[in-house]
């Protein structure tokens, strides 16, 4: 089996069929040898003979600059948990301070987006994995010195934000190497490669600051717990990731277009419809993964002022990854069940399960009582519903990664069908409509990515809302802000895309 190299400019290959339809389909010029011009997923001769591969390697590269991505974009949620006591800092400052990336990551993922196509993929990867140096060098410094200002520290950690927009060019970049049929299992191990970094840097962080760690194996060290440790390590990798994807990827030809060409997905109201379905799930996901350290010290634990060690109540250390870990490993399986069962079907049942899981979230917060002052007694009585809290916020967790997968599988195939409908398969006009359905669709999937991370700003704003004095009630009425959400949400994924008669319920999108 003969394996695809990158074609140099001077000797690309003819373009194919797909490829020569339009005035502005040929290839441009290229200045590096890492282009790929000749680009035909779609023909099983093709990905057979050496384009599967391709893929696969380009994948495996784009799910660690990802997962890095994810690290970094999530590194306050439980930094601002762990340093919140020894800087003075409120509950409402510290909801807000993890908050701040998320806004950043969801706004920047419409540039990264377009850039995609207009710098290639590879060499977008390479420059967002350098930009991640940003965040991590500026959160050694910050966390070393509990004397800076909060308004400094909040922007410090905006800048974590660049993490969040990995995720949109990765996509769109993966979704362009894929054939329709196989992008539901690429894009959700693609995400899933990525949601996990929160998971990973939720688990890892105390682990390497020298606080203690997850089990137990690690205690706190004789000068204290030291956060720059863990900004240092992700520098190093940061690095490791760029030189993989300059040595390793491949930008594709096929993958070009203009700004204005992306941008004509803001038109299109699909557009809206699925960023609004994407708020409830990745933006859920997003949300719950950066406020759940927080949620647990504020409502389960006990925290030395001076030390920031935990003692008493619930060590939010130990639990705070679970949530990310559930959700990024339901999420390839959410895409997998959208490939055998249709999105819509399935990112609807995943609202269901949202909507009675938070229900029973909430039912155990009504039965905590507020402890403001931080009273060891308070805490141990909470700690009795901390195992019905945890397990009911894990199904949470398990129907967002389930929704993610589907939410994006249910992308390319909407417009696929949109493209396609009133074409015969195998016909140039076929193939130049699967053509631009991909760019179009690879366009839609950041700027819907965008759209849901907003949600990932919004769930720690409200949990920390300062017009509600008491932190336990702002996030009991938080929890009921976000069940009235998830029931629109299943209701318009029900008549947009399920209903007998919906426009797009043939599509089985």
């Amino acid at each position: 089996m003969t394996t695809l190299q990158p074609t140099p400019p001077a000797a690309a290959p003819p373009a194919s069929p797909a490829s020569q339809a339009g005035p502005a389909a040929a290839p441009p010029a290229r200045r590096t040898r890492r282009w790929i011009d000749d680009w035909r997923p779609e023909e099983p001769d093709f990905w057979e003979g050496g384009g599967k591969q391709v893929a696969r390697r380009n994948l495996g590269w784009s799910i660690f600059a990802e997962h890095l991505g994810f690290s970094v974009w999530l590194i306050w949620s439980v930094s601002a948990a762990m340093l919140g006591s020894r800087f003075g800092y409120s509950p409402q400052q510290l909801f807000f301070l993890v908050a701040a990336p998320n806004l950043v990551g969801a706004l920047i993922r419409i540039p990264y987006t377009f850039a995609v196509p207009r710098f290639g993929g590879r060499n977008w990867t390479v420059a967002s994995a350098l930009l991640l140096l940003v965040p991590t060098v500026l959160f050694v410094v910050a966390v070393q010195h509990t004397g800076t200002p909060y308004w400094v520290m909040v922007l410090i950690a905006a800048t974590a934000g660049l993490g969040g927009g990995n995720f949109a060019s990765s996509m769109a970049n993966i979704n362009a190497f894929y054939p329709a049929d196989k992008k539901g299992a690429a894009l959700g191990l693609n995400a899933a490669g990525g949601n996990i970094g929160v998971a990973v840097i939720q688990f890892a962080l105390p682990v390497i600051v020298g606080g203690a760690g997850v089990f137990g194996l690690v205690q706190a060290a004789e000068g204290g717990i030291h956060l720059e440790r863990a900004g240092w390590v992700y520098v190093a990798l940061a690095v490791a990731a760029a030189l993989g994807a300059y040595f390793f990827m491949d930008n594709l030809g096929t993958a070009t277009g203009s700004t204005r060409e992306s941008a004509a997905v803001l038109r299109r109201p699909q557009t809206w419809v699925m960023s609004f379905l994407y708020i409830g799930t990745f933006g859920s996901f997003i949300g719950y993964s950066a406020a759940m350290p927080l949620l647990i010290k504020v409502n389960f634990s006990v925290v030395d002022p001076a030390s920031g060690a935990v003692t008493g109540g619930i060590n939010f250390v130990f639990y705070a990854f679970l949530g990310a870990l559930v959700g990024s490993f339901t999420r390839p399986f959410g895409g997998w069940l959208a490939d055998r069962f249709g999105g819509a079907r399935v990112t609807l049942a995943a609202f269901g399960a949202m909507i009675a899981a938070t229900c029973a979230v909430l039912w155990t917060l009504s039965q905590v009582v507020a402890n403001p002052t931080g009273d060891s007694a308070v805490a141990d009585a909470n700690s009795s519903w901390f195992p019905l809290f945890l397990a009911f916020f894990l199904c949470v967790f398990a129907a967002t990664g389930v929704g993610n997968g589907s939410a994006y599988r249910m992308i390319p195939t909407i417009w696929r069908h949109q493209h396609t409908a009133g074409t015969a398969a195998g016909t140039p006009e076929h193939r130049a409509a699967l053509l631009r359905a991909t760019k179009e669709s690879s366009a839609a999937v950041g700027i819907i990515g965008a759209a849901g991370a907003i949600g990932g700003f919004l769930i720690p704003m409200m949990f920390g809302a300062p017009w509600i004095a008491d932190p336990l009630a702002a996030v009991q009425t938080a929890f009921v802000l976000f069940i009235s959400y998830y029931v629109l949400c299943a209701l318009v994924t029900w008549s947009t895309y399920v209903r007998r008669g919906a426009p797009l319920a043939a599509a089985r999108a």
